[in-house]
């Protein structure tokens, strides 16, 4: 069965986001300085070939802790559908 995996990386709060940083700076240029605290991540999108949404959610799981996320820096959450 095919599921689909929808990952979001940010990272950790304590960490600081020098992209989102300038982002925010920016919102301030473009006259929307209520704009405040921007985070930027990446959003992840992966086909994964499983027996079941809980085998799809392990191998998903799997990946993000060995490959997508560094853990040191980043938090991850993820959704899995059938496809």
């Amino acid at each position: 069965m095919k599921f689909q995996a929808e990952i979001d990386v940010m990272p950790k709060k304590e960490i600081l986001d020098p992209q989102g940083k300038a982002v925010t700076g920016s919102m301030k240029n473009l006259g929307l300085a209520e704009i405040q605290n921007v985070r930027i991540g990446k959003h992840i999108t992966l086909e994964i070939e499983a027996e079941s949404v809980e085998a799809a959610e392990a191998k998903t799981e799997q990946a993000c802790k060995n490959l997508l996320a560094n853990l040191i820096m980043e938090s991850y959450t993820f959704t899995v559908t059938p496809a």
